[in-house]
């Protein structure tokens, strides 16, 4: 399956470092040669949105080395790399997918395999491609704009309504999934997704996936936090917090603020 990564930070800061080993998992150290794709949320309150996807392999991808050497900043990312299991290898089925809600850029990437999903759509969200994944991205969609109609619920009616939808997603398989509107970050675990909250004093992380570390302290100031999720941990000398199966986070400015538990995990 695919793989997740995410940040959230209460300063726009840039994710070279984590999507530089995170990259890596894409044909180098890891099978996830079916493309990839990165979302940075940018400008007044996070309304901007600039994506970047790429059918081909991450480890072998010219916009990916842009990507990994150019400090976008941003409060809010997410990105997949993807190991496909529904849909052709294309550009219209990689991950991130993208959609309007409630006047905001929504993001979301998924990790896992939904058998037999194919539920009612009003029409108002319709998947481009052929994915599983972008399927349960239009039913969430769907499902929050007929049950809040044109205005933006709270984020606890939200995450409610979110718990909801990840029940019935993972009736078909794992679900592991992000999803962003700019303003806050939520991950759901169904089977692997850890997080690192990082704050100081900052130490010095070094990754896995390639010998490449990096001081926080000289990057960072004393008020900077940031919250790292990833499917799996992207450093071998931090400690990672293993997001419980059946889980939901809410992240805002680095820290969660919210969690709910669906039913029976997958």
């Amino acid at each position: 399956m695919c793989q997740l990564l995410g940040m959230s930070c209460n300063v726009p800061t840039d994710i070279c470092f984590s999507f530089s080993g995170f990259s890596r998992r894409g044909g180098g150290t890891d099978v996830h040669r079916d493309g990839w794709g990165i979302g940075f949320f940018e400008g007044d309150d996070g309304r901007g949105c600039r994506v970047f996807l790429d059918p081909s392999p991450s480890i072998e991808s010219p916009l990916a080395a842009v990507v990994r050497d150019y400090p976008i900043q941003s409060m809010n990312v997410v990105a997949h790399i993807r190991k496909a299991t529904q849909g052709d290898i294309c550009l219209q089925n990689t991950h991130p997918f993208q959609r309007e809600l409630w006047g905001r850029y929504w993001v979301f990437a998924h990790n896992g395999n939904l058998i037999d999903f194919d539920p009612a759509l009003s029409g108002r969200y319709l998947p481009v491609g052929n994915t599983d994944s972008e399927r349960a991205f239009c039913f969430l969609l769907d499902t929050l704009a007929l049950r809040f109609g044109a205005t933006a619920p709270s984020y606890e009616h939200l995450m409610d309504t979110m718990a909801e939808v990840a029940t019935v997603l993972r009736a078909h398989g794992p679900a592991n999934f992000l999803l962003s509107n700019g303003r806050w970050l939520i991950a759901h675990c169904s089977t692997d997704l850890h997080y690192i909250v990082r704050r100081a004093p900052f130490n010095q992380a070094h990754l896995k996936d390639e010998d490449v570390s990096i001081d926080f302290n000289e990057v960072t100031s004393e008020t900077d936090c940031v919250t790292v999720i990833a499917t799996t941990p992207l450093t071998d000398n931090e400690a990672w917090t293993r997001i419980e199966p059946g889980t939901l986070m809410l992240f805002r400015a680095g820290v969660p603020v919210e969690v709910r538990q669906s039913d029976q995990a997958t």
